[in-house]
């Protein structure tokens, strides 16, 4: 029993070598100039530049403006994020209780043509979807970054899931009280969905801070430029004789990393108890 315990911590030890070793000299690279980074690769040290470096990423203004920060690309990406899953927690909930509760004779047909949409990623119909934002004016705003997304197959699926295991003990129960529809939906279902919200919530959060494609295309004016861009738009500094600021775009690469490490981190617990929890 004793080696097996061993064993078992070996491999994870491993499993997080492999997963945090290139993160940590990443890390440690960003603490270098961009010189010393472009002569001699990767460093495995520490450069003493880490205050120089993440202040400058964080404050100095730059762009075709002259007016983008890091910390303005952060509150962007903060903002796409939580509107990302705040939206697809929204419409997920309302779409599931409405096939779960309201069982029209549709519903199964509608359910299954959502699901079907997890066939068609967002590249598959970027064209179609840019051209309806374009139409409708959301373009360089935040509501063009986040409404055109919130529909989700996958949020849908799991709240559907989630919703057919709550005994239907609870909704006989709310209509003898005299609760409607609206008051089952508030005040049973979302205080049981707590846990799946947080699940969800964490997925969707890393999806929308992590979405590069559709702001790309959605944003021209700077203002509104994701901290993921950013990494982009310092790599492509290479013009003529100068050299990329790697060091930047690896501090940039580590802040864009925290957010969603930490909204990880805070709601780990729930995260689990949403995805293996059965009994309501």
């Amino acid at each position: 029993m004793k080696y097996r315990q061993i064993l078992d911590h070996v491999v994870l030890l491993f499993g997080v070598f492999l997963m945090m070793g290139p993160l940590v000299v990443a890390f440690l690279t960003s603490t270098y100039n961009h010189v010393t980074i472009h002569r001699q690769g990767m460093q495995f040290g520490w450069g003493g530049q880490f205050l120089d470096t993440y202040q400058t990423v964080l404050t100095q203004q730059g762009g075709f403006s002259g007016e983008i920060t890091g910390l303005l690309m952060t509150q962007n990406s903060i903002i796409l994020g939580i509107g990302f899953a705040v939206g697809k927690i929204v419409v997920s909930m309302t779409a599931a209780y409405a096939i779960v509760y309201f069982r029209f004779r549709a519903g199964t047909f509608f359910f299954w043509v959502i699901f079907l949409t997890l066939l068609l990623p967002l590249e598959v119909r970027i064209l179609p979807s840019y051209e309806v934002a374009q139409q409708l004016g959301l373009l360089n705003s935040y509501t063009g970054l986040i409404l055109p997304l919130i529909a989700s197959a996958t949020g849908t699926f799991f709240f559907r899931q989630f919703f057919k295991s709550v005994p239907e003990e609870l909704l006989e129960a709310s209509r003898i009280d005299g609760a409607g529809p609206i008051q089952f939906f508030w005040d049973i279902l979302v205080p049981l969905s707590r846990t799946m919200m947080a699940a969800i919530f964490i997925i969707m959060f890393v999806v929308g801070w992590n979405q590069y494609l559709w702001p790309t295309i959605m944003t021209t004016e700077e203002q509104y430029f994701t901290l993921v861009r950013g990494i982009q738009s310092v790599m492509q500094q290479m013009i003529g004789a100068d050299i990329p600021y790697y060091n930047e775009a690896l501090a940039m690469a580590m802040l864009a990393m925290l957010p969603p490490a930490l909204v990880i981190l805070i709601f780990q617990r729930m995260f689990i108890k949403g995805l293996v929890e059965q009994e309501k």
